[in-house]
């Protein structure tokens, strides 16, 4: 095991006269977290830590992690990890945030608002999907982190084109993302019963079971379905996009009758606004490819070109981050030097003063 030397928690940035300052979990959220520099970064960085704890989570889930096994996986002491991460909670976010940090799929051209919505929930299900222990977080406040922000500005692209306010345009992203995140919990805890149980599924006897529960009395409308054994599949798909999917088709149906009493303008009107944007329930296609949507959703997840240019993107914002670092620290000299030149004018004037 390997340690670092002492220094002292990290400190945010002093923020310019427009930057304000952040709690240091969002400093560290956003880059702008002072390091500790006495440490050579290729030993132990942040950037190494939530990688580490990211694949102990995605392999054993959230209970799996801790400060001491995220370390011990680095080889280095628990106390190393503090000089960079000051707490579990600061580790989970930071988590969060590298899990959010995926590449959506590029606008369409016209604008379809259905179509770019569509991908861009089946990509956060993806996303889900594939870091299942991101819904063992707690929600704490809204989102203020860059991944979160930025999933948050794709799904309002997606939206650019239909005739909503801003308020509604955000009730709409959080309503067909909590879809998608109940999608998948779901999906996720029906694996985890189905593990539990060696991967044994008894659908016969969990039918014959409520046949002798669910009688017609208490239970008029469920006891049919129970005796056609509608009510329990034969073969559970765990991770079925066609469930997945017949239940966002009917979201966007929702969303599509709205924004078509809405109007092209975003009033409430009589007549329907022309275009994608006027969408109803009927006039969206029967056969919608949502397996299609969701392969491009996996693919702009796991394509190594896509994960290049992200790396690119990464290493562009951390330069700006950088430069905007080194602006403030200008900024504040330039500041500190106006005052001091100023307390120099008022000493002069205060002597010119007492010599007369």
């Amino acid at each position: 095991m390997t340690d670092t030397p002492e220094k002292d928690l990290p400190e945010t940035d002093p923020p310019g006269p427009d930057v304000p300052e952040l709690p240091p979990r969002l400093a560290l959220a956003w880059g702008v977290a002072e390091r500790p520099e006495r440490v050579p970064r290729r030993e132990l960085s942040i950037e190494r830590i939530v990688e580490a704890a990211v694949e102990i989570a995605d392999a054993e889930g959230l209970t799996g992690v801790s400060m001491a096994r995220v370390a011990k996986s680095l080889g280095f002491t628990t106390m190393s990890l503090y000089r960079y991460v000051t707490s579990k909670d600061d580790l989970l976010l930071l988590m969060q945030e590298a899990a959010f940090d995926v590449e959506f799929p590029p606008a369409h051209e016209p604008a379809d608002w259905r179509a770019e919505l569509r991908e861009w929930a089946l990509m956060t299900l993806e996303m889900y999907r594939r870091h299942s222990w991101v819904l063992d977080i707690p929600i704490t406040g809204a989102p203020m982190t860059p991944s979160n922000l930025r999933a948050a500005d794709a799904g309002l692209r997606a939206l650019r084109s239909a005739p909503l306010g801003d308020t509604e345009k955000v009730a709409t992203i959080l309503l067909v993302n909590g879809y998608t995140r109940n999608s998948a919990q779901l999906g996720r805890d029906l694996q985890r019963a189905a593990d539990q149980n060696d991967g044994a599924y008894d659908a016969d006897g969990i039918t014959g079971t409520l046949r002798s529960l669910v009688d017609e009395v208490r239970f008029p409308y469920l006891r049919p379905l129970v005796e056609r054994g509608t009510y329990v599949p034969e073969v559970p798909e765990l991770d079925d996009t066609h469930d997945v999917a017949w239940g966002l088709e009917r979201t966007l149906d929702g969303v599509a009758a709205y924004v078509a009493a809405r109007g092209p303008a975003g009033e409430s009107a009589g007549e329907p606004a022309g275009g994608s944007a006027a969408e109803t329930p009927g006039d969206a296609p029967a056969d919608v490819d949502v397996a299609e949507a969701l392969a491009v959703a996996q693919r702009y997840a796991s394509d190594p070109k896509v994960k290049k240019a992200a790396g690119r993107r990464k290493d562009a914002e951390r330069g700006l981050r950088e430069e905007q670092k080194r602006l403030r620290e200008r900024e504040k000299a330039l500041r500190e030097a106006r005052k001091a030149e100023a307390e120099a004018v008022r000493a002069a004037r205060e002597r010119a003063g007492r010599d007369r």
